[in-house]
């Protein structure tokens, strides 16, 4: 049997890492239809599968290939930032996960796929597609970009949330309730940056140009929570590259236009 021509029920998978992800891809491989062992914690016995797919941190993935290597004839990760090089394939779907999650917290989503060759290639992206994702292919080379984007727009955006979260609380208002009244506004900015992109989508001082507010702003995260100035300053002068070049490009179709009218 062929795992990169079907996946009927007889393609069996064994999950290895019992982590987040590993619980969550155990559960949606079974729903999907898959026979599906695991997840198996590190060091355990991996048994018998057509397919040993590797949810361990990245460090740990060359010990866990080596020891699942005479139980499967396919080995794949889960990694997006780790090359091809003790697997045979991988697949990054480009969600979070906290564990609990239902099988189709995949649907819908892209998912990050390679392979050494065609055949294992196509495995990663059936496997993908079974999930309900979309595969989508990135160059070993390109990888820990790739990866840097995804925590970028996931891990690395809840310091930020964070960091609102804890100068919510030196206003006065409980974590629970910023969280709440702090959501729909972060809801609205993603989904203005998903249709219009960072240029168009961005509002506040810094864009209008208000100066005076930002200073006052620094000044209250200095006295409130001087651990966050570095990040309140260092977020506020990428802002201002944003707007920067929203106002050149502005400029650039005032004057395309103006010659336009000329002529």
């Amino acid at each position: 049997m062929n795992p990169a021509r079907t996946r009927t029920p007889e393609v069996t998978i064994a999950i290895v890492g019992a982590g987040r992800l590993g619980g969550v891809l155990a559960r949606a491989f079974r729903h999907a239809g898959f026979i599906v062992s695991g997840p198996h914690a590190r060091g355990e016995r991996v048994p018998d599968a057509d397919i040993a797919l590797l949810c361990v941190p990245d460090d740990a993935i060359a010990s866990a290939a080596r020891a699942a290597r005479d139980s499967a004839p396919l080995i794949g990760h889960v990694s997006g930032a780790t090359t091809l090089a003790d697997v045979d394939f991988s697949i990054h779907p480009l969600q979070t996960s906290t564990g609990g999650e239902s099988p189709d917290v995949f649907r819908g989503i892209g998912c990050a796929v390679a392979g050494r060759t065609d055949a294992d290639r196509a495995v990663a992206e059936r496997l993908a597609t079974a999930l309900g994702a979309a595969p989508f292919t990135v160059d070993d080379s390109r990888r820990a970009a790739y990866h840097a984007a995804a925590s970028l727009a996931s891990n690395l955006v809840l310091a930020v949330l964070d960091a609102a979260e804890q100068l919510a609380d030196a206003a006065g208002i409980r974590p629970d309730e910023a969280r709440s009244l702090l959501a729909p506004l972060a809801r609205r900015t993603v989904e203005n940056w998903v249709v219009d992109g960072a240029h168009d989508a961005l509002t506040g001082p810094v864009a209008r140009g208000d100066e005076h507010t930002v200073i006052r702003q620094r000044a209250a995260v200095d006295t409130a929570r001087p651990a966050l100035t570095r990040l309140f300053d260092e977020l506020v002068a990428a802002t201002r590259t944003i707007s920067a070049t929203r106002a050149g490009a502005a400029r650039t179709d005032d004057a395309r236009a103006s010659s336009e009218v000329a002529a």
